[in-house]
């Protein structure tokens, strides 16, 4: 299967030009017997390549690329499959852009790397190339360290709940995490996440449970989430819960009962948070937009967990316009060295700016993840980086450390 991978990357600051020349005339020998065309432009910091060719000899040269030292910050941007070659001749083509001016490096490349009539104007490798030559988003290159700059030290303040579960809860327990802005090395509230009481996972808990009987276990749950946290001493730190949506909508007095719930433990509606997914599909809308309007009337806020894994998620944004929202782990997953994430995570970034709408990421678990997320605006993290969700408790937050500072 012809395949086409397009990449950019830095290139290290110990690196003499020379020495990528002499690595594109061995790559065009190497290319030529793998049947692989490559096509590299470089600005005078940055590489752009394109490589084309059968996707096992494609899949396998660029995974050599990643390991190669001579370079860093590598984001695939296009990872695309073709009924027949575009970029025609096999070996390697270098495009040094300070030699070029405006379009003259397209045309060149037209010339001299392609089969001009493969290759047609709106293709969208050309459109990458383009891109790069006009160094149109030049400006989202973040330089993201390595990850072994950073040393994360944990505080040693974690907390234990020596709660009491009430009578009449439900058979269950809750794990606790915290989000924080590791920059500031604030804790900003703390998450509590159902679990079973051996601390099996939330959809264990749920399993064998459908119609009303699982919003019912839903809802009632809370009142152990409120319990624990209360006895693990929060003070004025908010904290934040699941529901499923259709729990507001199925359950008569569903905002009440939350409500009751959060003054008998001592806590405020204004430090708890509700937080929603999108992995079930809201039906009877005007109802559960309603209910919604209840629980910010109340003082509680709203959010979207899992932003971006599940049903409608722009949707849910015009109709009831959360307080925050929480992207959601696949999309951070590797961020720094993907395109495809990074553009998509920008444009949610861009979204929520212009409605005034908090964001933060769930399920960091890579010191380059938080570094890139830092890079392109965010600063409130939940993940194992910092800190895992402890049963019955809080876990101590590991604060990222520069090496050269400590």
């Amino acid at each position: 299967m012809l395949t086409t991978i397009i990449y950019r990357s830095h290139i290290c600051h110990n690196v003499p030009f020379q020495s990528v020349t002499a690595m594109v005339a061995d790559a065009k020998v190497k290319n030529n017997q793998a049947d692989v065309t490559g096509i590299l432009l470089f600005n005078g910091t940055h590489f752009f390549q394109l490589i084309e060719g059968p996707q096992e000899s494609v899949e396998t040269l660029y995974q050599h690329i990643c390991q190669d030292k001579r370079h860093y910050n590598i984001v695939e941007l296009l990872c695309d499959y073709a009924p027949a070659r575009r970029f025609g001749k096999t070996g390697m083509e270098l495009f040094d852009l300070r030699e070029y001016s405006g379009n003259e490096v397209l045309q060149a490349v037209l010339d001299k790397g392609t089969s001009k009539y493969r290759l047609i104007y709106n293709d969208r490798a050309l459109k990458f190339l383009r891109t790069f030559v006009e160094a149109t988003e030049k400006e989202n290159y973040f330089e993201i360290p390595p990850a072994d700059s950073w040393v994360f030290i944990a505080d040693g303040k974690g907390t234990q709940s020596a709660a009491a579960v009430p009578d009449n809860a439900p058979d269950c327990c809750f794990a606790f995490q915290p989000m924080v802005d590791p920059f500031a090395q604030k804790i900003l509230s703390t998450e509590a996440l159902l679990r079973t009481p051996g601390g099996d996972s939330t959809a264990a808990y749920f399993a064998g449970l459908t119609g009303n009987a699982l919003y019912e276990a839903d809802l009632n749950s809370k009142k152990v989430a409120f319990a624990m946290a209360s006895a693990l001493g929060l003070g004025e730190r908010s904290v934040s819960v699941n529901l499923f949506p259709m729990t507001l909508v199925i359950i008569p007095d569903a905002v009440d009962i939350l409500l009751r719930e959060i003054e008998s433990h001592g806590l405020v509606p204004e430090q708890v948070t509700v937080e929603f997914t999108e992995s079930e599909v809201i039906s009877r809308i005007d109802e559960f937009t309603g209910a919604i309007r209840q629980l910010k009337a109340a003082g509680i806020s709203v959010a979207i967990d899992h932003f971006g894994a599940g049903f409608g998620g722009l949707l849910l944004l015009t109709q009831f316009q959360p307080d925050s929202i929480k992207i959601n782990r696949e999309l951070i997953k590797d961020v720094h060295k993907s395109g495809p994430r990074q553009a998509i995570i920008q444009a949610i970034i861009k979204c929520c700016a212009s409605l005034h709408i908090s964001i933060s990421a769930v399920g960091v678990e890579k010191a380059e993840e938080w570094m890139w997320l830092e890079s392109a605006g965010i600063t409130q993290f939940q993940g194992n980086l910092f800190a895992r969700a402890q049963l019955s408790g809080i876990a101590p937050v590991a604060w990222p450390e520069r090496r050269g500072d400590l």
